[in-house]
Parts: C-alpha cells; structure tokens; sequence
C-alpha cells in the first residue's frame, strides 16, 4: 500500500491521504472543488466546481500513473440533487464509453460548503 500525494490537488484536510496505491488500483479521495493554488472552492456555480473536483482527480490519478479513462467507479456528491443534471454536463466531458460505474448521492452538507465532492477508483 502506497499513499500518493501531489501539488496539483489540493493537500488532504484531515488524517487521510490523497488517495492509495495498492495492488494495480488507486483509491482516491473524494475531491472537494479546491483550486489548489489558492486554497479557496473554484469560483462559479455547480458547473464550474464539478471542473474543479474533476480535474484535481485527474491529478492525483496522474501522479498514480493513470488517468481518467482508467476508472472504474465514482461517487459523486451533491449538497442538492437539483444540481445533478448540470454536474452531469461537465462530468460527461471528462469521461468516456465505456463510463465507469457512479453513485450520485444527495448530502446534508459537504466540507466548506462545497457542492460537490467526488471520489474515483482506477486501475493502472
């Protein structure tokens, strides 16, 4: 078991890591909308956080050694299901057939108030 990290997502806020490397499949994290380079949630609506959530997987999957077109299961959630149709007009441009497996799961809340945090499985 391997913990990954990279600069180019933004650093895990409690006591787990970016993701885990173990046996050809990496485990990431659920990613929160942090533009890293800031420290802050990407500015916009759900549209614009779903990007952002998405692309600091793809970092993390990258450090790993793979990438998106690796993944075999996401799970996305939301802090209103009323954003699912507009999270899934960016999630759509990141991935393609064959998709791989997702939950989207309504939440009460996300930390610092994101609208979306997602998390993926991939192999390598």
């Amino acid at each position: 078991m391997k913990a990954l990290h990279t600069e180019l997502a933004p650093a895990a806020i409690g006591p787990y890591s970016q993701a885990i490397n173990v046996n050809g499949f990496i485990f990431a994290s659920g990613q929160l909308p942090i533009d890293p380079a800031t420290g802050e949630l990407a500015e916009g609506g759900i549209k614009e956080q779903t990007r952002q959530a998405l692309a600091n997987a793809r970092h993390i999957l990258e450090e790993g050694g793979t990438d998106l077109s690796h993944v075999v299961k996401t799970t996305v959630f939301l802090a209103d299901m009323a954003d699912f149709a507009a999270m899934n007009e960016v999630y759509s441009t990141f991935f393609s057939e064959p998709y791989p497996a997702r939950s989207a799961i309504a939440v009460k809340a996300l930390p610092k108030g994101a609208l979306v945090e997602i998390e993926c499985i991939a192999f390598r």
